[in-house]
């Protein structure tokens, strides 16, 4: 299924290593939550700058990976992650550890941003983001599993991110430095290729993962505080619930582009509506599992079609890459917006209004998607075809028939 040769195994770590930071959110904010001298809502809000700070790198880099050389800002991403996380990770006074938190976070959506654009510019993006959504998964899933056994503090998940970014750091000599041409051009934002389906997938996106991260940035006080769980279970449920998001990506990346888009992104943004209303009105062990298995097999399998959708809006990756940031902008609010909502309503009500939400902006996000431009099939790999309009003029076409051009993949 993914053949060695072909698998841009660099990206796809570095898609992991960026991602991991959203991964771990909930045992983040709940570790800091009680580690330090912080409220629920003030511990929301770390993590909501956290994720803030992740999606500026994004917006600020978005135009500037070919130019600066991906293997230097991957490389400088993860030294960021690597001292931010870790310094965060052995720090206790509260001001130091939001520091080391921002500047980790900030690394993590430079690498993010690298990954986003290379990914794009492959010939099948959607099979290089499932595999990145495999490998977080799965990290994600283990850390999960190990942390509450290793004992207390707010160090733990946050070394964990720490080490991966370590460990990623070699494979970035794989990745190209910016060449002459790159570093002389620069991003026209009047150049984009079409804009307002971009401009409208980035506005859902928004929303989208603002309601994903509202309960994701709970769910751990849902399971400890609502349904009267300890750290070890709601750990081993979110362990299940990521291994269930192995299958779900894993049959996504087998089914590719066969259903389209639109199917995948609309209806599983309305199942996932129904997953996160089911999840936060738990109040038992059987509810809380399925709500969290559900929402966690479904949320990469749309995730990883809206990621292939943007990346096919351009094929330098720029459509990607400010998705990506929109969706690290609800991301980022997330944890607090959840935490609001849920010490002024309670966790059941939150969930209605997040559902309510995302049936709404399952409307316009499968509208782009049908929208969006057909590609051609290529082996395995999809390749985008622009569709070109060709005037010839009839009175002055030669007499011999000249050879028709062929039509290349953008790239």
């Amino acid at each position: 299924m993914f053949a060695p040769r072909t698998t841009p195994w660099p990206l796809v770590a570095l898609f992991t290593a960026g991602y991991l930071a959203p991964y771990l959110l909930p045992t983040v904010v709940g570790r800091i939550d009680s580690g330090l001298p912080l409220s629920p809502t003030q511990a929301g809000a770390v993590g909501s700058a956290l994720l803030l700070s992740s999606a500026s790198a994004g917006f600020l880099l978005a135009s500037r990976v070919d130019r600066i050389g991906a293997r230097r800002l991957a490389r400088a991403g993860l030294t960021l992650a690597l001292l931010g996380y870790g310094g965060a990770a052995l720090a206790h006074p509260v001001p130091a550890v939001v520091l080391g938190m921002l500047v980790g976070g900030f690394g993590s959506g430079t690498a993010t941003a690298v990954a986003a654009t290379r990914i794009a510019a492959q010939p099948d993006p959607h099979r290089a983001t499932t595999l990145g959504l495999l490998g977080v998964s799965a990290l994600a899933g283990a850390v999960y599993l190990t942390v509450p056994h290793l004992g207390p503090g707010h160090g733990l998940p946050l070394a964990a991110i720490a080490l991966t970014a370590l460990a990623v750091w070699p494979l970035t000599g794989r990745l190209p430095a910016a060449t002459a041409g790159s570093r002389q051009g620069g991003w026209d934002a009047s150049r984009l290729p079409h804009r307002r389906q971009g401009l409208t997938l980035a506005a859902c996106m928004l929303c989208w993962s603002l309601a994903q991260n509202s309960l994701w940035g709970v769910s751990g006080r849902i399971g400890l505080t609502q349904a009267h769980l300890t750290e070890a279970t709601v750990g081993v449920v979110f362990a299940v619930a990521l291994g269930a998001g192995l299958l779900g990506v894993t049959g996504a990346g087998a089914l590719g582009p066969r259903l389209g888009r639109a199917l995948p992104i609309g209806a599983g943004t309305v199942l996932i509506a129904a997953c996160i209303a089911l999840s936060a009105s738990a109040t038992d062990l059987a509810t809380f599992a399925t709500g969290e298995i559900a929402w966690n097999t479904l949320y990469p399998i749309v995730l990883s079609y809206v990621i292939g959708l943007a990346a096919s809006l351009d094929g330098r990756g720029r459509w990607a890459v400010l998705v990506g940031s929109a969706s690290s902008l609800g991301t980022a609010a997330g944890p607090l917006t959840g935490s609001v909502l849920s010490a002024q309503a309670g966790f059941p009500v939150m969930g209605a209004v997040l559902a309510a939400g995302l049936l709404v902006i399952a409307v316009p996000m499968t509208a782009v998607a049908l929208g969006s431009r057909p590609r051609k099939t290529v082996g395995a790999a999809e390749v985008f075809e622009p569709v070109e309009v060709v005037e010839i003029p009839l009175d002055t076409v030669e007499a011999t028939p000249a050879a028709p051009e062929r039509l290349t993949p953008a790239t």
